[in-house]
């Protein structure tokens, strides 16, 4: 069988030929592209040449990259564009991959040249980029078992490959759960409060699954709206249970005993490569160090925000009490948030959805990046796409060189997780004196459009597709010589810093006047409501760093200690989230059975990481305030000692050369409201 995975791809800039592809060519392109790693590694491991850093470290890294491409592309549609047979083939070659990866990382042979070559490091006049290469190298076969006995090493392969099959099957149950739930609603009463953008995506959904009326899910363009403006209240808490309770329902689809089984595997892991517990092994690499300085920041931030949040919990029961409602609940979250802040300032999410038409975000996102740093952005027809919706764009410099290729796929369906996130289907590297250029993607789940209009962004949904879009520049702007140290292959804790910065943008007048235009009349932004925005930016500030204070130490909790004793997810869950608990406790509903990002995503011990971005970003942004938001100085600093760099100089180090000086925690505290 032809398989076009395996061949070169005779494509405008080598882009996927997705049209060509077939679910029946990925088992078969991913046991062709393993075999020829293998050869690979085996010509490094038996190179009869004394090992040089070109022949063993540069071999090593520049080795199998058919199958990485494949990865790639299967991974990417996995998220974005998944079925059951793509579902399938996931499961049997994740454990594939995984005993590739450990063939690698064991092989005892292959580490010892890497060994004889990080020994001598400092007598081979290395470059800054080439040092952090080796040292990388040297210690991903230490952190991953090279210095293990054969024993544990076989018990380390068992257990990669159970983490593997583990973290798919998690995603599959949250994903089978969301497209499980739907709320039909037949009575135009029920449909009390909410805006008729609303309510006519409700009845398009309705209409597409051939049901008279009205039809919300989970997925978030449908399920913010309802939470946030349906009046009926027994309607919104069977939402909320709904949503609260994905993969926490005793049946074929339940996460708890696999959550259970994936703690207890990462810890065994730990602890079999010497480290104290799964959240001291992920942190050695990260700017975090080790779990006691998270779990100090994370407690420092508590105590700055657990009182902002505490009475700003009483405002929004105040508010409920006039309705009659004595105990506020969950779902009640939202409803009464939003009726605060249109008492306060006089501002309603469905007053700016006009001025955020998806098309005028976007240019403003591009216009923005042109200003900052200087790249185009065309739409072009000749690349091939993995959905209908997917649009594609030839990214240059303001001298036409080619940057990158950009995908971005806006809108929810059946086969596509929720959530929004940015990835690639190729990375950037420099080899035989060409720069070869990324191919950059970001996903997300907006507001699809209607038959009377256009797809109107939430003014969250702006700042999500600027957050994704700061981490898409990230990856394009990348320009370093080895693909592992190149574009968002950075720490876990200094990769939100690019996307935290770039929400700044949406808040400041000069930037929305680029883009944020009325989709009838084309009327500019009222300066009113950029006034509304920006001081509403503060808006419940303590209570959604109390949330994420809470999602940080849920993750710290499950993976910096044995949890060997753990044995109901549902009651160690309500135990962790007691000292920042203001809701009351909704015994039907489970986070950690859903809590994607760290039990199926990159964040496990990593969740802080957001907060510990906003430190940074804040301290970023403060110098862009300082000196003008579309200052060439400042945004050519940044582009060259951060954007560019990727992971080759370590971050801190990185951030310092941007800023002149170490980040201060103050300049988030101010901007959040919480420094007094």
């Amino acid at each position: 069988m032809k398989n076009p995975l395996l061949e070169k791809f005779k494509t405008s800039f080598s882009t996927v030929p997705f049209s060509i592809i077939k679910n029946k060519h990925f088992k078969p392109a991913f046991i062709e592209a393993i075999n020829s790693a293998k050869k690979e590694i085996d010509s490094i491991t038996n190179n009869k040449s004394v090992p040089t850093y070109n022949n063993t470290i540069e071999a090593l890294e520049f080795s199998g990259q058919n199958l990485d491409t494949i990865s790639r592309i299967f991974f990417n549609l996995n998220s974005a564009e998944t079925n059951d047979e793509i579902q399938k083939i996931a499961q049997e070659v994740s454990p594939m991959l995984s005993e590739f990866a450990n063939d690698i990382t064991l092989n005892e042979h292959l580490f010892k040249r890497v060994q004889l070559i990080y020994d001598i490091k400092d007598e081979l006049n290395l470059t800054p980029e080439q040092d952090m290469l080796l040292t990388n190298k040297y210690k991903g076969f230490v952190r991953n078992g090279a210095n293990l006995n054969e024993d544990k090493k076989s018990e380390l392969r068992i257990i990669d490959a159970e983490l593997s099959k583990l973290k798919l099957k998690f995603g599959e149950n949250v994903l089978a759960e969301t497209n499980k739930f739907e709320l039909h609603l037949t009575k135009k009463s029920q449909l009390k409060g909410l805006p008729d953008s609303a309510i006519e995506a409700a009845e398009l959904t309705a209409k597409q699954k051939e049901k008279e009326g009205w039809v919300f899910t989970l997925d978030y363009p449908s399920y913010v709206p309802f939470m946030t403006y349906a009046d009926d209240r027994e309607l919104r808490k069977k939402m909320a249970l709904a949503f609260g309770a994905k993969a926490f329902q005793n049946d074929k689809f339940d996460n708890q005993q696999i959550v259970l089984d994936l703690v207890n595997k990462r810890y065994k892991r730990a602890t079999l490569l010497g480290y104290k517990s799964h959240s001291h092994f992920v942190l050695e690499e990260r700017m975090a160090e080790k779990p006691e300085n998270v779990i100090t920041f994370l407690n420092d931030l508590l105590v700055k925000a657990k009182p902002a949040a505490k009475s700003e919990f009483n405002r929004l029961a105040e508010i409920a009490e006039k309705d009659g409602v004595s105990q506020l609940e969950k779902w009640d979250s939202a409803y009464y948030s939003e009726k605060l802040k249109k008492e306060i300032f006089n501002l309603e999410e469905e007053k700016l959805k006009p001025y955020f038409k998806l098309e005028n975000a976007i240019d403003g996102v591009f216009q923005i990046s042109n200003k900052l740093y200087d790249l185009n952005f065309e739409e072009i027809f000749t690349i091939d796409k993995y959905h209908e919706d997917v649009k594609t764009y030839k990214v240059t410099d303001t001298s036409g060189n080619y940057i990158s290729i950009l995908y971005a796929d806006f809108f929810p369906r059946k086969g596509k997780r929720n959530g929004a996130w940015m990835t690639s289907f190729k990375g950037q590297w420099k080899k035989d004196n060409e720069n070869s250029r990324p191919h950059i993607s970001i996903v997300c789940n907006f507001t699809k459009p209607t038959t009377t209009k256009p797809s109107l962004l939430t003014f969250n949904e702006v700042t999500t597709l600027f957050h994704e879009f700061g981490h898409a520049l990230h990856g394009m702007l990348a320009n370093t010589t080895y693909p592992s140290l190149s574009g968002t292959n950075v720490y876990w804790d200094f990769v939100e810093l690019p996307s935290q910065l770039l929400e700044n943008w949406c808040y400041e007048k000069e930037a929305l006047n680029l883009f944020a235009r009325h989709f009838e009349t084309n009327e500019l932004i009222p300066m009113e409501l950029i006034d509304k925005i920006k001081k509403s930016s503060n808006f419940l500030e303590g209570m959604h760093t109390l949330r994420q204070i809470s999602f940080g130490i849920l993750d710290m909790e499950w993976h910096s200690k044995n949890p060997a004793k753990i044995k109901n997810v549902k009651d160690f869950e309500t135990a962790t989230f007691k000292n920042t608990q203001l809701y009351p406790n909704v015994k039907e509903n489970c986070m950690s059975t859903s809590f994607s990002h760290i039990f199926q995503g990159g964040y496990s011990s990593g969740y802080y990481s957001y907060k510990w971005a906003e430190v940074l970003d804040a301290d970023a942004f403060a110098m862009f305030l300082e000196n003008g938001i579309f200052d060439k100085e400042t945004s050519e600093k940044f582009k060259c000692n951060v954007l560019e760099k990727g992971g080759t100089i370590k971050p801190m180090d990185l951030y310092i050369s941007f800023r002149g000086k170490k980040p201060s925690n103050n300049a988030l505290l101010k901007r959040a409201g919480l420094l007094k």
